[in-house]
């Protein structure tokens, strides 16, 4: 099967995969390769309603750096503020571009390499400078936007306890990415064509090596920079690697059809904030119930290994949000479960650990519902630990990934 630009709607295009009259393997691949592409699409949306806007800000808010302990160093403060000129983004921008991003990235095909070194047929040096190079042309559009950006956007916010309602002390937020919508506008043709690369090679677990590389070129890129550079990119670098992970841009669609102030807009509008707390919390569960665990990357407490695991977990609640926004559970069924079935195994996951910390998580996030939250949400709560229960009776702890996608195919009927 081919892809031919352009990309049209990924649920179109994964009914036809299902219709066709690919063998079942195939069907499985390439379901799961348009379900990671539909991540990054659309960027446009048909009906920007006052409820897509909403989410769209949530969504750039997750690229804020709170700065307000600068106001203790002026010093400090001062060096943000010429960093953040026009001439100074140049300056920055030079650097990257001329000497740091070519350097970084032939670092990082070693350090990727190193990572994949159980599947050497895959990481030939061909494939490795194609994928470098598509990497590459990313950094430097992501580059260029920064580069376009003038001053600094700090807003004071003051927050409220939830428990005694007290305001808290006001925190001052920089919104380093003050047009999210632009910048993926900016990225997309390349991100695209980036994933293209990966859906045409003829092994699942290269699709993983996508986030793998761009973490690790983030990683050596934040270590050339300096204190004020880090303030100012840092999340341009994690608005990279998440555009390929979490799904927020379709979550922005699927609020198009939700009504501000309904029910489950303001359900999805609670709950995404607290993303990043709740992470933190399942996987500081995870450390305590599980300190000797260890997979292919190191044991949970390795930097590496945290990252990757917060970001995972990032991900499974951003799904979650969007079969509520979606009303279907078919994101988690046809795009979450394929792709950890491919992925999990290829890096030392048991499924046995995997169901664990779900179990952790999907606890957590109930934990933190209104009693009236929860009639729209435990259907799917409930749906996806059964669609990954499901898989785990099916695989047991198998890591034959062929035989892995050909055991599932009937779980959730991809093959009708």
């Amino acid at each position: 099967m081919q892809i031919h630009k352009p990309f049209f709607v990924a649920a179109d295009l994964i009914n036809s995969v299902c219709i066709s009259p690919e063998p079942i393997w195939a069907k499985i691949f390439w379901i799961t390769v348009l379900g990671l592409i539909a991540m990054l699409l659309p960027t446009s949306y048909a009906t920007k309603t006052s409820s897509v806007e909403l989410l769209i800000n949530l969504w750039a808010e997750r690229y804020t750096v709170d700065v307000s302990s600068l106001s203790k160093n002026p010093k400090f403060y001062g060096e943000l503020v010429k960093a953040a000129r026009p001439e100074s983004r140049s300056l920055t921008a030079s650097k990257l571009l001329n000497n740091v991003l070519s350097r970084t990235m032939a670092q990082v095909e070693i350090h990727a390499k190193s990572l994949y070194e159980y599947i050497p047929e895959l990481i030939n040096s061909h494939s490795g400078i194609k994928i470098t190079q598509f990497a590459c042309e990313v950094y430097q559009k992501l580059v260029f936007v920064y580069q376009q950006q003038s001053g600094l956007v700090i807003t004071p916010v003051t927050k409220q306890t939830a428990i005694s309602g007290i305001a808290e002390p006001i925190t001052l937020l920089l919104r380093a990415i003050p047009d999210i919508e632009n910048l993926a506008k900016q990225l997309e043709e390349s991100l695209l064509k980036y994933q293209e690369q990966h859906s045409m090679t003829n092994d699942r677990r290269l699709i993983g090596f996508l986030t793998t590389l761009f973490k690790f070129s983030n990683k050596i890129l934040i270590s050339q920079l300096t204190s004020v550079e880090k303030v100012l990119l840092c999340p341009y670098f994690k608005f990279v690697e998440e555009q390929i992970s979490l799904p927020w841009q379709r979550i922005c669609v699927a609020a198009a059809s939700h009504q501000p102030g309904s029910q489950t807009l303001t359900l999805v509008e609670r709950m995404l904030p607290l993303t990043d707390e709740i992470s933190s919390t399942v996987y500081f569960k995870m450390l305590q119930r599980f300190p000797e665990h260890r997979n292919l990357r190191g044991g949970l407490g390795d930097p590496d290994v945290t990252h990757s695991s917060l970001r995972d977990l990032h991900m499974f609640q951003c799904y979650l949000w969007l079969c509520v926004l979606e009303a279907n559970l078919k994101p988690v069924e046809n795009e979450l479960v394929p792709l950890c079935v491919m992925v999990l195994p290829s890096v030392g996951v048991k499924w046995e650990m995997t169901h664990k910390w779900l179990r952790l998580l999907l606890d957590e996030i109930e934990s933190r519902l209104l009693p009236e939250d929860k009639p729209l949400v435990l259907n799917y709560i409930q749906g996806t630990e059964s669609a990954f229960y499901a898989v785990r009776q099916s695989l047991g702890d198998d890591t034959d990934i062929a035989k892995d996608l050909r055991k599932i195919a009937g779980l959730f009927d991809l093959g009708h």
